[in-house]
């Protein structure tokens, strides 16, 4: 049963979901990688899907076995309006994996310049560091990603 809960939400069968979540699916449970329900959702850029899970009580911070929560994964994947969605719902803008990598570090890597301007306007911290004492700025110039590197050196 279990694992013909994530299909749907890998693939963005909302209207499957939600017939579970109406019969009282638990929406905070996760795979055998520790990945939640709204950590996939999140990474597979399921905005609809987000919102189900979010609104039956989802918790947008669990992390996964790796220590990924659910706004990192949207920041690494360039999903801005699921970055807005999980914030809405209480996402912790710093929540940081164990290495230290934040929402915006992880925006800034990779260039997601949309991202970057909602966590900073929300509040991220841009001095954060990593357990390797890189901010989003170092990290953005080690990744070569120029457009985020902009706006961060500003």
């Amino acid at each position: 049963f279990i694992r013909s809960v994530f299909g749907p939400v890998r693939s963005g069968d909302d209207a499957s979901l939600r017939a579970m979540v109406e019969k009282d699916l638990p929406v905070n449970f996760r795979n055998e990688k520790g990945d939640s329900l709204i950590m996939l959702a999140s990474y597979h850029g399921h905005l609809e899907t987000c919102r189900v899970l979010l609104e039956a009580g989802a918790d947008p911070n669990v992390p996964n076995d790796q220590g990924q929560a659910p706004l990192a994964g949207a920041a690494y994947k360039g999903y801005l309006d699921i970055a807005e969605l999980l914030l809405a719902h209480g996402a912790n803008i710093e929540g940081a994996s164990p290495d230290g990598k934040t929402p915006l570090m992880m925006a800034a890597m990779f260039n997601r310049t949309a991202i970057v301007e909602l966590l900073l306007a929300r509040g991220a911290k841009a001095h954060a560091v990593d357990s390797r004492g890189m901010t989003a700025q170092s990290l953005a110039a080690t990744m070569g990603a120029a457009d985020t590197l902009a706006q961060l050196t500003v």
